[in-house]
């Protein structure tokens, strides 16, 4: 039984045959529709006994069999045109769990929120690198918000690299995305401001790791490597970081430290332009050379991520669509023509190939905003 809504197959199945997911007297775990898929109970609702349970089976209750798999489950079987909106659909579910950390709630809302949003990166990394780098379209004041969900897409990729379990991935995503949770609002702040920091902004700034760590406890969360991550993601191994000069934390906190960096330098304010990311990679490279962290970030990105805006040797301009064969040689969305005339589609350009390398990276958009990202997946 098969339904397409917005180019997916909706697929359906009788309620009597996941009945052993249907606990009487408890909420219902999805929706259940009748034959012609118009909402009989919503999830959440309650079947109290069995001859009611009897009677919607003999009515030919239904169930979305998207209903009953992961979030992880469900993304990987969408078409990959569908993926832009769903990034957009499950970072706002995820940018509102955030702003609940007061809630008794949060730890398991932050858990449903993010595990979405780690299936779309594992999906198609480098869709989820373009976000990281492609932000114009999001307004200064959501800064923190928009911060701890690039870092936390950076974390997730580079544990991923570094072999680390799933249970790990998810660990370093949370950690990116509430090691901020108390200074949301001043990051806006910061970010839209052009004159210096104040005496007490800075002393705020100084004081987040542990207002964060403290607010994360009071909102039920017990895992302690998060909360120690989260406390110490501004330490540094000189002891010259803060809030308490330590010398030695974990690589966690050395992970989440080093893509706060790095993804901090990509970001724009109000009163200065994001960083080019090849000078990003080499700026944080040469800060420590030997760090595992900001190797394996530099590895994973490149140094013409997803997102970059660049001019290749014979003069034509684009947006780097997906990682190449190197970290050098990308494939590129040719934008416009070498004379700088818009081209009607976006042409494909392995950059590998001679005579077709990157010469430069662009500060400026060289017409990505007249193509939907659906577009760009397809060249």
């Amino acid at each position: 039984m098969y339904k397409t809504i917005v180019g997916l197959t909706m697929q359906y199945t009788p309620l009597a045959a996941v009945k052993h997911r249907v606990v009487l007297g408890q909420a219902l775990p999805f929706n259940v529709l009748d034959a012609s898929h118009a909402l009989m109970l919503a999830k959440g609702q309650v079947v109290q006994t069995a001859p009611q349970l009897e009677r919607l089976f003999e009515r030919g209750a239904l169930v979305d069999l998207a209903e009953l798999q992961s979030p992880a489950e469900r993304i990987r079987r969408v078409p990959r045109g569908a993926l832009p909106d769903l990034w957009r659909s499950c970072v706002g579910d995820l940018y509102q769990a955030l702003e609940q950390c007061s809630d008794e709630h949060f730890p398991e809302a932050i858990a449903q929120a993010s595990q979405p949003v780690l299936a779309l990166v594992e999906r198609d990394p480098d869709l989820a690198i373009f976000q990281v780098l492609r932000q114009e379209a999001n307004p200064l004041a959501q800064y923190g918000l928009d911060h701890a969900l690039h870092t936390g897409i950076t974390c997730a990729l580079v544990a991923r690299r570094l072999g680390w379990s799933d249970a790990e991935q998810e660990r370093a995503m949370k950690v990116a995305l509430t090691m901020n949770v108390s200074v949301f609002e001043l990051q806006g702040q910061l970010a839209t401001q052009t004159t210096p920091i104040t005496p007490e902004q800075r002393q705020a700034v100084l004081a987040h790791p542990e207002f964060s760590a403290r607010m994360l406890m009071l909102a039920g969360v017990t895992d302690t490597d998060w909360i120690k991550a989260v406390l110490w993601h501004h330490e540094v191994s000189d002891g010259s970081g803060y809030p308490r000069g330590l010398r030695g934390t974990s690589d966690l906190a050395n992970l989440v430290r080093q893509a706060d960096i790095y993804t901090t330098k990509l970001s724009r304010r109000a009163n200065r332009k994001a960083v080019a990311p090849d000078e990003a990679a080499r700026m944080v490279f040469m800060q420590d050379p030997q760090n595992s962290m900001i190797n394996a970030i530099v590895k994973e990105f490149g140094l013409y991520p997803p997102g970059t805006f660049v001019r290749l040797v014979g003069g034509e301009t684009g947006v780097v669509a997906q990682r190449g064969v190197s970290v050098k040689f990308p494939i590129v969305a040719v934008l416009s023509d070498a004379h700088g005339k818009p081209l009607p589609q976006p042409l494909r350009c392995d950059t590998s190939q001679p005579g077709r390398g990157v010469v430069a990276t662009l500060g400026e958009d060289p017409g990505l905003a007249r193509f939907s990202m659906s577009q760009l997946l397809t060249i």
